[in-house]
């Protein structure tokens, strides 16, 4: 039985626009979903941080240099060209965290990994041990920095400080966080389901509208991970408030509901992995080829 054509019948579609189709590829169309996740992953990385507003203020130069140029208003568009010159040469210099940053992704070949956790059973596990542990430290109000590495390696970082190379356990947690202890300054950074190192400073935040409620630990968290793409937690040791910090962003007051949901969502999308997402954007696109 042969299957039936749903396409529209070529009358019903303008000569131009026919013609236009025609030339369309499938080489074409994946370079257009390929261009459009790099602009994409490149807002991403630059919403709500101080980058976004510099970006649009070099938008508004333009769009002024195309507009006096149009018009015929010679000096202006002079002033504005030399303005556009200088900021080819300072956007590396105003833009080195986020470049950093992008070139850091680029590097890792992959927009989500798994950070070493090999299968749902250990991350169920991992993340078991993680929400009893920050939870009981909450409740005896006990300050806690912990950094969940990424895709982004921070050996870098890790290196300088205490090595533990430790099984991931709510008992050790506490006990490396409990005042008066030799790991309990700093932060620690889970590598898979280890800790990799203990008594971690972090660069803090250099953002100057955080709230004044939020003190040292939480623009260290925000710091952090305004320079990679590493989850922290944060335990306040006046409240016993959990907070994730995560791209910059802070998500205060979670219960243990809304801290497992956080987690289980993180490796939840490190288990799928990048590579599946882009095989089934290809295969998608080879499936239309096909049919058109």
């Amino acid at each position: 039985m042969e299957m039936q054509d749903f396409s529209l019948p070529s009358f019903m579609l303008p000569s131009a626009f026919r013609g236009i189709l025609s030339t369309i590829s499938l080489l074409d169309v994946l370079d257009i979903l390929l261009a459009a996740v790099i602009f994409y992953k490149t807002y991403e990385m630059l919403e709500d941080t101080r980058a976004i507003t510099l970006v649009k203020g070099i938008m508004v130069i333009l769009m002024l240099a195309i507009a006096s140029s149009f018009w015929g208003l010679h000096t202006i568009f002079w002033i504005l060209q030399n303005i556009i010159a200088v900021l080819v040469v300072a956007i590396p210099v105003v833009f080195q965290p986020e470049l950093r940053r992008a070139l850091e992704h680029i590097g890792q070949g992959r927009f989500l990994a798994a950070s070493g956790i090999a299968n749902e059973e250990e991350a169920r596990v991992l993340i078991s041990e993680l929400v009893d542990g920050v939870c009981r430290l909450s409740e005896k109000s006990i300050g806690a920095l912990i950094v969940i590495e990424r895709s982004m390696g921070l050996k870098d970082l890790s290196d300088k400080y205490i090595k533990l190379d430790a099984l991931v356990t709510s008992d050790l947690l506490m006990q490396i966080f409990v005042p008066n202890t030799p790991l309990h300054d700093g932060a620690i950074i889970i590598r898979g389901n280890r800790i990799a190192s203990a008594t971690v400073v972090l660069p803090l935040t250099e953002n100057n509208n955080l709230s004044s409620e939020l003190g040292t630990r939480h623009r260290a968290a925000i710091g952090i991970s305004e320079q990679c793409d590493a989850l922290v937690i944060v335990v306040s040791e006046e409240t016993g408030t959990i907070s994730v910090v995560e791209e910059g962003r802070i998500y205060r007051h979670l219960d243990k509901k809304g801290l497992r949901n956080r987690l289980v969502s993180m490796y939840a999308n490190q288990l799928i992995g990048g590579a599946m997402k882009i095989k089934d954007i290809i295969a998608a696109v080879r499936k239309w080829g096909s049919q058109s």
